[in-house]
């Protein structure tokens, strides 16, 4: 079992920055590929980023390709999202999760193990 906590969401204007966290405990965190999702309003989940465990491999969605970046520290058990140049269009509640997959495919949420509850960012224009 793993467990997940996002920290870090805001409310921010528009052409600003945030950096969420997210802390895992329970097995082993280093063997988990760990993507970002988001799902805005009336809107399905979506992926944002994602990352295989030893964090040579990074994805991102087109929408966000050059202004996030995902990281992760395997000895402090988080994963990071760093959100630069926001959009109001970015407004969402952010999720982090966990894949255990052989063959991780980042954006497909039915490979993630485990969720977090989410972190709400918001974006002001």
């Amino acid at each position: 079992q793993v467990q997940l906590v996002e920290s870090g969401g805001g409310l921010v204007q528009a052409g600003g920055s945030l950096r969420l966290s997210c802390a895992a405990s329970g097995r082993t965190f280093s063997s988990y590929s760990m993507g970002w999702f988001r799902q805005a309003p009336g809107k399905e989940r979506e992926f944002v980023a994602g990352m295989r465990p030893s964090g040579a491999s990074t994805y991102y969605a087109d929408s966000v390709k050059g202004r996030f970046t995902i990281s992760r520290d395997n000895a402090k058990n988080t994963v990071y999202l760093q959100l630069n140049s926001l959009k109001p269009e970015d407004t969402a509640v952010y999720y982090c999760a966990a894949s255990g997959a052989r063959s991780y495919t980042p954006k497909l949420p039915v490979l993630y193990n485990y969720w977090g509850q989410g972190t709400q960012v918001t974006v002001s224009s």
